[in-house]
């Protein structure tokens, strides 16, 4: 006769963070860290964050450092891309194995077309809190965004309704994605990781139908009436 044991679960899941880059000098990335959260105390809110420090040359003691100042600043760190085991010194885990530890990867024959693009529509406005993720393509709202809510995609964005939270467009990579919306009162727009805050956005383009797209480095607007 066996005998049951008490049991466990495993179960999938996945997780949503936010990758950053530092820049060199770091004093000079984390005052412009200091810049974005004393215009938007709740950016890092209840986020995860991915530091990306790969090309960077850091020492021990200045990655050190950077975890402590960022930290300080109530930003939680879920890992590290990029970083040599001697300067991670176990402090947070390496989300990137070094180079010679990597799979190989195998290119699919020439005539395998690839696999096209997933659009999400959503036909529910978004409510605060709210937030929506889609790393295979567009997302389509049929309604409005709510402030405090929040869509990431990896292609563009179309609302059609009021964008009064944030819409992060070309997330993983994208600099060709668009974000379009009936009536722009956004908190945050983002496309390929250049961001623009509420306040930096043109007075004339509030209250408006809009889209925007990047345009090197800076994030461009026309109205759409």
């Amino acid at each position: 006769m066996s005998t049951a044991r008490p049991s466990f679960k495993f179960r999938g899941g996945s997780f949503h963070a936010l990758v950053v880059k530092p820049e060199i000098p770091i004093e000079g990335w984390l005052a412009e860290i200091d810049s974005l959260l004393a215009r938007s105390p709740g950016f890092f809110a209840g986020k995860s964050l991915v530091v990306d420090v790969a090309g960077l040359d850091l020492t021990k003691q200045t990655f050190l450092d950077l975890l402590d100042e960022l930290s300080r600043r109530h930003i939680r760190i879920l890992g590290v891309e990029g970083a040599a085991a001697s300067v991670l010194d176990g402090k947070v885990p390496s989300l990137m194995r070094g180079q010679s530890e990597r799979c190989k990867v195998t290119a699919p024959p020439e005539e395998t077309p690839p696999a096209p693009a997933v659009s999400l529509l959503l036909d529910t406005p978004v409510r605060s809190g709210q937030l929506i993720v889609h790393a295979d393509g567009d997302v389509t709202v049929v309604g409005s965004v709510a402030s405090g809510a929040e869509i990431v995609a990896a292609g563009s964005i179309h609302i059609y309704g009021t964008l009064r939270g944030r819409a992060l467009a070309g997330a993983y990579g994208n600099p060709e994605a668009r974000i379009f919306c009936r009536r722009l009162d956004a908190e945050l727009m983002a496309i390929d990781g250049r961001y623009i805050l509420a306040d930096e956005i043109e007075p004339q383009f509030r209250k408006e139908s809009i889209q925007a797209w990047l345009d090197g480095d800076e994030l461009k607007f026309a109205a759409m009436n």
